[in-house]
């Protein structure tokens, strides 16, 4: 079964960093799309990032400068970098898969960024 799996997901103090990972199984992430989007309570899931199958990237204005989203093709895993947090990042992070036309999604991380 295809299975995209995240971590890093933690509590944080607003600067901080932390990275995210999306390992995929069942699904070769260099074939297609690999996004990031994030959902806070009350508020609508939202596109942070996305990696296309060339390397090509684009984020949200709202984390350009400050996350980047990058992919070890070796290890079939898509990160998300993450530098000088806000309490606004602070939502559950799902990594998205777009391959052979169809899509996936990962279970979920909570970043929480608070001090």
């Amino acid at each position: 079964q295809v299975q995209l799996v995240e971590s890093g997901g933690d509590l944080v103090q607003p600067g901080g960093s932390l990275r995210l990972s999306c390992v995929g199984s069942g699904i070769i992430l260099s074939m297609g799309v690999t996004n990031w989007y994030r959902q806070a309570p009350v508020k609508q899931r939202e596109l942070v990032a996305g990696i296309t199958s060339g390397g090509g990237t684009n984020y949200a204005d709202s984390v350009k400068g400050r996350f980047t989203i990058s992919r070890d093709n070796a290890k079939n895993t898509v990160y998300l970098k993450m530098n000088s947090l806000r309490p606004e990042d602070t939502a559950v992070y799902y990594c998205n898969a777009n391959v052979v036309m169809m899509t996936y999604w990962g279970q979920g991380t909570q970043v929480t960024v608070s001090s």
